[in-house]
């Protein structure tokens, strides 16, 4: 498999990543199992494997922990902080206290010493950015991690940080995890052009926008459809227009000789901001199925296709980018004096 530097710091990794979120009570809670998947996707020439604390409440990074303990040398570690681990308002966010307490769970959980790279799940409106860097900063310092990344931040609050960092002279981020996909393009219009004048790596989730993509015939009854039911409901306006795409995209697919999930982190993998694509089997059965997309180099006649079906910095839904609302949006009584 093909690897890529994410971004400036200096580690190679592969073009496809396995994301861990469906390995345990969320997914997958066969531990053996989730395992065995994960060893298959390092065998394939996968080496990041991301995972978060607030996965399964630690199960995924306690699996990813047992199926790396003999490989850790070989893997780019990753995982997430920021949201909520318990009803207590300190168990979340990116306070200094908060960084320090939640990388040791993690490291206890993973079995390991260091992390390769850490990143706060989401934007902390109530923490001074500054602080964060801070805090983040001195995990480096003392080799608890060799990097650190954000995750969801928009463009101005990926440049507010830049700043921060420059003015307080501490070490910045070097990474932005986000959604991307044919169906979630928004990130085209704003975020990439600043990632890639900030030299960020970029890993994207769920370029198969959460199952819509995956070929399955039908979503209502998939995995994701018991915890999102509205989501996949094709009589809604999104669902609608969801389902109309997805027919020209199978079609498009389909004479471009791949399947529909191919085609789709294909497409992800294009873009010259993307570093890597997470993708996040549940079974063996899926890992296979994505793994050849890896192969697969979209042709301009193709991308142009793509671009004719969901126009270049638009989406389908906006509420798929979820935990993504600024507070001053989401909350009435912060836009009101």
């Amino acid at each position: 498999m093909n690897r890529r530097t994410l971004g400036g710091t200096g580690i190679s990794v592969s073009e496809l990543s396995l994301g861990a979120m469906m390995f345990g009570a969320m997914g997958n809670p066969d531990h053996e199992d989730s395992v065995r998947i994960i060893h298959s996707a390092l065998d394939a020439g996968i080496n990041l494997i991301d995972t978060a604390d607030v996965y399964s409440a630690g199960e995924s990074e306690e699996i990813v922990g047992t199926a790396i303990r003999d490989r850790r040398d070989d893997v780019v570690l990753a995982s997430k902080f920021g949201l909520p681990m318990g009803t207590d308002p300190n168990q979340r966010g990116a306070s200094r206290r908060w960084i320090i307490q939640s990388v040791e769970n993690s490291l206890r959980r993973l079995g390991t010493d260091h992390l390769d790279l850490y990143q706060l799940h989401r934007p902390d409106h109530d923490t001074d950015v500054a602080e964060t860097l801070s805090a983040l900063s001195d995990l480096v310092q003392a080799g608890k991690i060799r990097a650190f990344g954000s995750s969801m931040f928009p463009a101005e609050t990926i440049v507010e940080a830049q700043w921060a960092a420059e003015r307080r002279s501490t070490h910045r981020f070097l990474t932005e995890q986000l959604m991307y996909s044919i169906f979630t393009r928004r990130p085209e219009a704003s975020v990439f052009p600043v990632t890639q004048r900030h030299d960020l790596g970029v890993l994207v989730f769920s370029p198969l926008n959460g199952g819509w993509l995956s070929g399955r015939a039908d979503l209502t009854s998939s995995h994701r459809a018991s915890t999102r039911p509205n989501h996949y409901d094709p009589t809604t306006v999104t669902g609608a227009a969801k389902a109309a795409a997805v027919g020209k995209l199978s079609a498009l697919a389909a004479e471009a000789g791949m399947t529909l999930p191919q085609l789709a982190i294909a497409f992800a993998r294009a873009h010259p901001a993307v570093t890597s694509v997470l993708i996040g089997p549940r079974t063996q059965e899926q890992l296979d199925s994505l793994l050849p997309a890896a192969e697969f180099d979209l042709s301009g006649d193709v991308l142009d296709r793509i671009d004719e079906i969901v126009p270049p910095g638009t989406e389908l839904d906006p509420a798929d980018n979820y935990n993504a609302t600024p507070p001053a949006i989401e909350h009435p009584h912060l836009r009101r004096r």
